[in-house]
């Protein structure tokens, strides 16, 4: 145990908790790239793979950002390019020098891409015991779908998740990209899980994540109910089909407020001391969260009536008070400098081939260390520096260029 007085806490670590972690990372479009920063943001040194003359598709979506696609800006701060084509025989030496060093290797390559180049994680991991290696896929291996290209759409329509979006004659993705994004946390922390056991053993681990898998467990409460009932409940738009009054309503000055009961004992006070209707509160078809779900319109209608009466900032007043939860419903441009990103500095600027470009800090907030903020890399930016490291000879690097792998 470590030497300090009782109840005081250890000193801070050096450096973020993954510094001195290599990830090697045969990466494209959202789910891989997304876990592999939120590993950057951790400290880990990533290297992420490129083909050299198409590189991530998500560099040609689009150009918003100074010049950058959004989505590329998004998802690789803090990462280095190197431009290799992994299919040449010539870049076999260089993939295995890169392997010897890594400490992590993550792919979502096309269904079995990575196999026949041997960086499926049961291969690199039979050969390297020590590695923590992920396949990040669409549905996984095995079923009769695991040999389909998956895109977030795809995932979200086939998973159920767009069914339960929505109204049930207008079924939606939603906006965020939550089979992407969620895998990408799922294999973040199956990575740090399997990297403290390594901690422990000196044993690896080889690791698979679907998009599918995902969205399924995502779909959490709505799934059991189907299960068990045979049964789903309709989508209901910004409402919820478990609990009410749980909606989005006018206010007198044009804006939208959204409100929300998840009990019993804040429907009364939502009743009785925030819209004025004792005569709600005490009505006994009202007391219970199912039989108000079965009333939904009606209490709709209520609320509606008082929230059109005030404009939003008092009615976010009086529902804090009232001890109510309570949201301004925002476009995506409004949330570009809400108060509490900027109160709390959470917008920050990192170095991109295109200039300065803004980057919110990641969500986990701590003393213990500082987020590295680096650039966004150019195709092949790093390949140079990376292969020197490896201990390519100027010379070795333009055989590498002349045979195509670079």
């Amino acid at each position: 145990m470590p030497d300090r007085p009782p109840g005081q806490p250890p000193a801070p670590a050096p450096g973020p908790p993954l510094a001195g972690t290599v990830v090697l990372s045969f990466e494209q479009a959202v789910s891989a790239p997304y876990c592999t920063r939120m590993l950057a943001d951790l400290g880990a040194e990533v290297v992420k793979v490129e083909h050299p003359r198409s590189g991530d598709l998500t560099r040609s979506f689009d150009d918003a950002a100074e010049g950058m696609s959004t989505y590329f800006a998004w998802l690789n701060r803090n990462k280095r390019s190197l431009a290799l084509d992994c299919k040449r025989p010539e870049a076999r030496p260089v993939l295995d020098r890169l392997l010897d060093r890594a400490d992590v290797v993550v792919q979502n390559l096309a269904p079995g891409s990575a196999a026949r180049l041997g960086l499926d994680a049961a291969t690199l991991v039979e050969h390297r015991p020590s590695l923590v290696a992920v396949d990040i896929s669409g549905y996984g291996t095995g079923g009769p779908l695991d040999h389909r290209r998956a895109y977030d759409l795809l995932v979200q329509a086939e998973s159920g998740s767009c069914a339960s979006t929505g109204r049930a004659d207008a079924p939606a993705k939603p906006g965020i990209p939550i089979a992407d994004i969620g895998t990408a946390m799922q294999a973040a922390a199956g990575i740090m899980a399997a990297l403290l056991g390594r901690a422990r053993t000196g044993t690896g681990a080889a690791l698979q994540v679907s998009m599918f898998d995902t969205a399924a467990d995502f779909l959490g409460f709505a799934l059991l109910y189907a299960r068990y009932t045979g049964e789903e409940r309709a989508p209901i738009g910004m409402s919820s089909p478990v609990v009410a009054p749980y909606n989005a309503y006018p206010t007198k000055d044009g804006r939208t407020v959204v409100l929300g009961t998840t009990n019993d004992a804040e429907w009364q006070r939502l009743a009785r001391d925030l819209i004025g209707r004792p005569d709600l509160a005490d009505d006994p078809s009202l007391a219970t969260t199912p039989q108000r779900c079965g009333q939904r319109d009606r209490l709709d209608e209520a609320i509606t009536a008082w929230t059109a009466t005030l404009d939003l900032a008092e009615i976010c007043a009086r529902t804090d008070a009232a001890g109510i939860g309570n949201a301004e419903f925002n476009r995506v441009t409004e949330v570009v400098d809400h108060p509490q990103l900027t109160a709390r500095d959470r917008w920050q600027r990192v170095g991109s081939p295109v200039g300065p470009l803004a980057s919110l800090l990641p969500p986990v907030i701590t003393p213990a260390w500082s987020t590295p903020l680096e650039d966004v890399p150019g195709l092949g930016e790093h390949s140079a520096a990376i292969l020197t490291e490896l201990g390519f000879t100027p010379e070795a690097q333009d055989e590498l260029r002349r045979a195509g792998a670079l």
